[in-house]
């Protein structure tokens, strides 16, 4: 039977600005995929990151240009092949597991062969501000889990501030790619007495080899510098984790492969995402068994989540529970 396959952008206005160290947005802007095989549709959706050379146009095009291979029958281990890791695959691989999932009526977890999703603790975002804003945001916040977006300037008044809003939570400062490395040597002594337990990827992809001869006494995360299990041969001697995304490896597929051998290398991972809708989150969740640090708080940047998304529970992320024809219904503006 043939399938048929859709592709739809998106624009999810913003509560707030959010803020890192290489600019601002106020939407997330995605692109939605639909696949139908007779009476059984899947989908998938992913967010175009400029950082990688990606936009939502250019994303579709991307899509458009394998679709009669998609409509034909490929198998995701297929589209491996045929497309590269990025946006483009993440939405198609993760909209042909859904497929699959309600064709043989499972759920996700059971075709993954991974624990049932459960209630996780995510850590909650700070998008960077003044450091007394910052810190009002921290103390808001009803999670041991924080995560901070921090530049070049304030890092130590922001870290400071955080963590005497929030003296007992974890902390990740995420400098996406901000720092050199003679300024991170020059603030870790008072990042260690601030008690910060993750630095996420301080210095420019490509530019992180120094880290081979540094003995860091906080672990630090690759993010920018990790996309798949062909990049662990490099990252394994400079980091002590990665952080997965579902749009950096090009879906599930290479993200299931990627940490278990990242797991076999000896790195710890992270599971992140981007601001995104819980359609994004819904597959991450079979990633996210038995791991420490958890970031999956995209959608709850959102002004207006898609219809079942994900919703707190006291300090937890409840799995979000997507209906498929809700998931067409929710209110969006196409891009």
């Amino acid at each position: 039977m043939r399938r048929i396959v859709e592709t739809n952008a998106e624009s999810w206005p913003l509560k707030t600005v959010f803020r890192i160290s290489r600019g601002t947005k106020t939407t997330a802007d995605t692109v939605l995929v639909k696949i139908i095989e007779g009476n059984r549709c899947g989908y998938g959706e992913c967010v175009p990151y400029a950082r990688y050379g990606e936009s939502p146009k250019q994303v579709i095009r991307e899509i458009e240009a394998v679709s009669a291979e998609i409509e034909s029958g490929i198998s995701r281990l297929q589209l491996q092949e045929i497309m590269r890791p990025g946006a483009a695959r993440n939405a198609v691989d993760c909209a042909l597991w859904d497929l699959e999932a309600r064709q043989n009526n499972v759920t996700l977890a059971q075709l993954a062969g991974v624990p049932p999703f459960e209630a996780l603790r995510t850590a909650r975002t700070i998008s960077i501000d003044s450091p007394r804003e910052m810190a009002l945001a921290a103390a808001g916040i009803d999670s041991d889990l924080i995560k901070i977006k921090i530049g070049t300037t304030d890092i130590l008044e922001v870290v400071s501030a955080v963590r005497h809003a929030a003296p007992q939570a974890q902390i990740i400062l995420d400098a996406n790619e901000a720092w050199s490395m003679p300024q991170m040597v020059k603030i870790m002594p008072a990042l260690m007495d601030a008690k910060i337990n993750l630095i996420e990827q301080p210095l420019r992809e490509g530019e992180d080899n120094c880290l081979r001869d540094y003995c860091s006494p906080i672990p630090i995360c690759a993010d920018e510098s990790c996309h798949t299990t062909a990049d662990l041969h490099r990252l394994a001697p400079l980091y002590d984790a990665i952080n997965i995304k579902l749009d950096k490896t090009g879906g599930l597929t290479e993200a299931l492969r990627l940490r278990a051998a990242a797991e076999d290398c000896g790195l710890s991972v992270m599971l992140g995402c981007m601001v995104c809708t819980s359609l994004s989150i819904a597959p991450a969740f079979a990633l996210a068994h038995d791991l420490e640090f958890i970031d999956l708080d995209g959608p709850l940047w959102l002004r207006k989540d898609r219809p079942g998304g994900c919703v707190l529970e006291g300090s937890k992320m409840l799995p979000p529970i997507l209906h498929m024809k809700s998931v067409m219904e929710g209110q969006t503006s196409k891009a």
